[in-house]
């Protein structure tokens, strides 16, 4: 039940409420329109239509196709109309513009480098764009009213052998805007094992790093992640609940790996509509999103894909409320969640908890 005094929990309601995002990608973020200009500018002649509207249902239902290896096909599309620094920085600074429309105060993006040297761009020149258009995205949106910090997440290719690459890559940069390293791409085959050289890099330069595991592939892949790799959160993490046991009266038994997990406060990364979409749950409503909540464990909200999934923060959370019936609270909890599992400094993290989370939902309560 609601307090009294607070807001009715509508999908109105929760756009007005500051929200934290730890797991977006960029090239999955553009908005139809740009990507119709971009590809006119750039010369990119494979778009599969040639519509605002037609292109933006063609990500939606490519998207959703119950497979990861499918549900990435789409981003070549995405990734082809980001291959100069102008585009780079007009997607990032696009991106910022959506994100504070919707009062996300605090976002991490990522993006692999690897995939935007086509046009001939060094990785440092991508990566300069995208931080450039982050700034001047940030800037402009402050201007407004509209507080907002967005910080970069560099991804390596999982499929590929650039990782220690990119993250060297990450270090380079992490006084000017990365604040960590990722490797993402499609699960089976590629363990996150693979790239264990760059983990030890980032770990020698006492640096951050998530890793996508426990999407599309199992136990196995998010045991890899923590135990051998040091990954510091889970990106997605949702086959956890493979280690869960409900019994009839509802009881739940952790395994070993989920009882690791949950003690040592990893926090996951859960997409809910993408995770969908990839087939990795059924639906919304049995989404182990609750149960991981109801457990303690350090769960947070997060659009992974914009385009693709066609959502925003509030949707997220929207549909989250309507099929758990979570309250003002719990939101806040999810939002609090995540900064505390931002790469940013312990300073920082306090500041924007205190200043403007909290005031912000005292408002919402009431």
């Amino acid at each position: 039940m609601a307090p009294s005094g607070s807001l009715p929990l509508t999908l109105e309601n929760i756009r007005q409420a500051p929200k934290a995002l730890l797991h977006d990608h960029l090239d999955g973020g553009l908005r139809p329109a740009t990507v119709l200009e971009l590809a006119e500018a750039t010369g990119y002649g494979d778009l599969p239509a040639t519509d605002v509207d037609e292109l933006a249902s063609f990500f939606r239902t490519a998207a959703h196709s119950g497979s990861l290896v499918r549900y990435l096909e789409p981003f070549a599309h995405t990734v082809g109309v980001m291959q100069t620094p102008e585009s780079l920085h007009r997607v990032a600074y696009e991106c910022v513009e959506d994100l504070a429309a919707d009062n996300v105060v605090y976002a991490e993006i990522r993006f692999a480098p690897e995939l935007h040297i086509d046009g001939g761009l060094s990785l440092d020149a991508v990566v300069e764009a995208v931080l450039a258009g982050f700034a001047d995205g940030e800037k402009a949106a402050n201007a407004e009213g509209r507080f907002i910090v967005v910080r970069c997440l560099v991804t390596a290719m999982r499929h590929q052998a650039r990782s220690q690459e990119i993250a060297e890559l990450a270090i380079r940069f992490r006084d000017r805007g990365v604040v960590g390293f990722d490797i993402a791409g499609a699960e089976a085959g590629y363990p996150p094992t693979r790239h264990l050289d760059a983990f030890e890099y980032m770990r020698d330069n006492n640096a951050r790093f998530t890793i996508h595991a426990g999407e599309a592939f199992g136990l196995p892949s998010i045991h890899e992640a923590i135990a051998f790799c040091g990954a510091d959160r889970l990106g997605h993490g949702v086959r956890i609940v493979d280690d869960i046991t409900v019994s009839e009266d509802g009881e739940a038994k952790l395994g070993r790996l989920a009882a690791l997990l949950r003690d040592k406060r990893i926090p996951f990364e859960l997409c809910p509509s993408s995770n969908v979409q990839t087939g990795a749950v059924a639906s919304i409503a049995e989404h182990p999103f609750d149960l991981l909540a109801r457990l303690r464990f350090r769960v947070t909200v997060n659009t992974d894909n914009r385009l693709m999934s066609d959502t925003t923060m509030s949707d997220e959370m929207w549909r989250l409320v309507e099929a758990f019936g979570y309250g003002w609270s719990d939101l806040q909890r999810f939002t609090i969640n995540a900064m505390k599992s931002a790469f940013i400094s312990f300073d920082e993290r306090l500041a924007i908890i205190d200043d403007v989370i909290k005031p912000r939902f005292a408002v919402l309560i009431g």
